[in-house]
């Protein structure tokens, strides 16, 4: 039986990865083994894989993390300072889902939603 997905990333940097997804996401570090990063926030697990080589623009990695308070999540991000992508304001989409988004800093896409 399945029971859960760790999704995978590509990071450049592990020291500014996990600086961003602690300090600026709030999550902790879980694992952290030389070329690899492991954090956590709730029941949310991301693994991070060490790419010295990728280039951000070129990056696909994306991420759709649903939430249960979508709108006080956005708010602390913004009290905080965290930088939404500027076409993934707060809003309804037509899909019946309220997201954001945001880029951590290897372009990974990090979309947050709720069901309305």
């Amino acid at each position: 039986m399945l029971t859960e997905v760790n999704p995978k990333l590509p990071m450049r940097d592990k020291d500014a990865t996990r600086d961003y997804y602690v300090h600026s996401l709030g999550f902790r570090v879980l694992g952290d083994y030389g070329n690899y990063l492991m954090v956590k926030r709730d029941n949310i697990q991301i693994h991070f894989f060490e790419f010295k080589a990728l280039d951000p623009k070129e990056n696909y990695g994306q991420l759709y993390i649903r939430t249960d308070d979508i709108d006080q999540l956005y708010r602390s991000l913004v009290e905080n300072k965290v930088s939404i992508h500027p076409n993934g304001q707060l809003e309804t989409k037509p899909w019946g889902q309220r997201e954001f988004s945001l880029l951590d800093p290897d372009n990974n896409l990090l979309t947050f939603g709720q069901g309305v």
